[in-house]
């Protein structure tokens, strides 16, 4: 009997881990696409064809740090049980699927940490003060980093003195520069979980040289080498056809991101899972990842179309160049929290970005009121999220038995 019950809660568990993972494929990953698809380099289906593809690959190679952090870092004393990881994911599923009614706008990062720290409590766990205050600065620098590198972007994309056919492919530098240098988990490493293209490649021909501060020569010239070879590839194009080039270097950007989006937020479906996983089920992490992949890519294939052509009319008002502004710190601040294992919720780096694009011009392009309404709102769902998280969880235990 303890047995079927047992599996019971772990079928119930991961069937909403499936709900919230899909929740997110058709909602938190189809920005990064919306700017392509507004400037016609790509249509709406193939998009969501490619989204789901990417966003469920960056979510099995780079999934691992984030689900880590929501399954065992926000919360001392306690294990996540199988009845408090659905109760979590219920609520925050929950949260989602009424901003996704309501087109009011619930970030997934905090809705999910705020329901974990919830039915944390509710288990009798104590507060994990130190992750609380690294996520708040993280959180906290969020607008500031994002509208910063998009302003900066933007002034670079508009200045006169800077041609596009130099300034797009400097972009495309960076972005292949940082490229090479983020971590997946398909890669081998001898000295961490998780290894980049730049550090494996360097390996293959010796590396081993030793620069200040413990950086490989290796690593650098690798990195150097591919950031050339984007600015090449992009520079080409454009010199044909600057319209053509920038749509070209913004949509390879725009799977970039996605990818990058996958990664980022599978932990957030798949990290009250963890302990029931790796710990008493034994199994390793990849499984759960991929059951997160799974979510991810159905969501994006199945309710992500409808989304990307209400967002893509957005973009498109914007333009191709002011996009282009949001996305690279999109891409920045979502690979920086990914090696940090911070969660974050993408919609709002976008939306920072978009508003310091918009500086740049002038004008932010979003009112005072839309974005103190926003910030208004992220702060509720924060602190809702941890109350109706305790009270799901006490109510389940109450009925079921915790």
């Amino acid at each position: 009997m303890v047995a079927l019950s047992f599996a019971v809660l772990v079928g119930t568990a991961i069937l909403t881990c499936l709900f919230m993972a899909w929740v997110l494929g058709a909602n938190s990953n189809s920005p990064p696409f919306a700017p392509a698809i507004g400037a016609n380099a790509i249509s709406t289906m193939r998009a969501a064809f490619v989204i789901g593809l990417l966003a469920a690959a960056g979510a099995l190679m780079q999934g691992g740090s984030i689900s880590e952090t929501v399954g065992a870092d926000l919360i001392d004393g306690v294990a996540i049980t199988p009845l408090a990881a659905t109760a979590g994911l219920l609520t925050a599923a929950t949260f989602m699927a009424v901003g996704i009614y309501t087109r009011y706008p619930i970030p997934a990062a905090f809705a999910t940490t705020g329901a974990m720290v919830g039915v944390g409590l509710s288990l009798g766990g104590d507060p994990a003060m130190a992750t609380y205050q690294r996520l708040g600065t993280f959180w906290l620098m969020v607008p500031i980093m994002s509208g910063g590198l998009a302003y900066v972007t933007a002034i670079l994309l508009r200045r006169d003195d800077v041609p596009e056919t130099v300034g797009v492919p400097l972009l495309a530098g960076v972005v292949g520069a940082i490229v090479a240098n983020i971590r997946l988990g398909v890669i081998p490493d001898p000295a961490a979980d998780q290894g980049t293209l730049a550090r494996v490649v360097s390996r293959q021909f010796g590396g081993g040289t030793t620069l200040a501060a413990g950086v490989d020569l290796g690593t650098v010239l690798v990195t150097i080498v591919v950031g050339a070879l984007a600015f090449y590839w992009v520079r080409q194009r454009v010199l044909v056809s600057v319209e053509s080039g920038i749509r070209s270097f913004l949509l390879v950007l725009g799977g970039i991101v996605a990818f990058s989006s996958g990664g980022s937020q599978v932990g957030l479906a798949t990290g009250p899972l963890e302990n029931l996983f790796r710990i008493e089920l034994g199994l390793p992490g990849t499984v759960l990842l991929a059951i997160g992949a799974t979510g991810i890519l159905a969501g994006a294939w199945m309710a992500a179309p409808r989304l990307l052509q209400a967002t893509s009319r957005e973009y498109a008002q914007l333009g191709v160049r002011r996009s282009i502004a949001a996305l690279v710190p999109g891409f920045i601040i979502a690979q920086l929290a990914i090696a940090l294992g911070i969660p974050i919720s993408l919609n709002n780096i976008i939306l920072s970005g978009v508003i310091g694009g918009g500086l740049a011009a002038g004008s932010a392009g979003v009112s005072k009121r839309k974005i103190g309404f926003t910030i208004t709102f992220w702060l509720l769902t924060l602190g809702s999220s941890i109350v109706v998280g305790y009270g799901l969880y006490q109510l389940l235990a109450a009925i079921i038995g915790g």
